[in-house]
């Protein structure tokens, strides 16, 4: 059964790269068109594979790529979330003054 596993392991990464050079955008692609990876990738069954893997799409890192990207704030921090916190309890407090004009108001009607 182990002398299986290097042959299936060069499968699942050929199956894998072909599916992603598949499903990426062609504007995201480097170096050569989607076809010519494609064709690469299953045609070379270890260096191709690999080559996208490392050379084929522009990636981006796990905790990079701050250019042109807004930094993440917490909303404790954040001026919009905030202030989407006051106006709602703006809002629920006017519709509790509503309330309590109404009630006043049918207080009146009874006297």
């Amino acid at each position: 059964m182990l002398r299986y596993l290097p042959f299936l392991l060069i499968l699942a990464l050929t199956i894998y790269t072909f599916i992603d050079c598949l499903n990426t955008p062609e504007e995201e692609v480097k170096h050569l068109p989607k076809v010519v990876w494609v064709m690469v990738i299953l045609l070379f069954s270890i260096v191709g594979p690999v080559v996208w893997l490392f050379a084929g799409k522009k990636r981006t890192g796990v905790g990079g790529g701050r250019a042109g990207r807004a930094q993440w704030v917490a909303p404790d921090d954040n001026p919009e979330f905030l202030k989407s916190l006051r106006e709602e309890r703006e809002r629920r407090d006017g519709e509790k003054d509503g309330e309590k004009d109404d009630e006043k108001d049918g207080d009146r009607d009874k006297d």
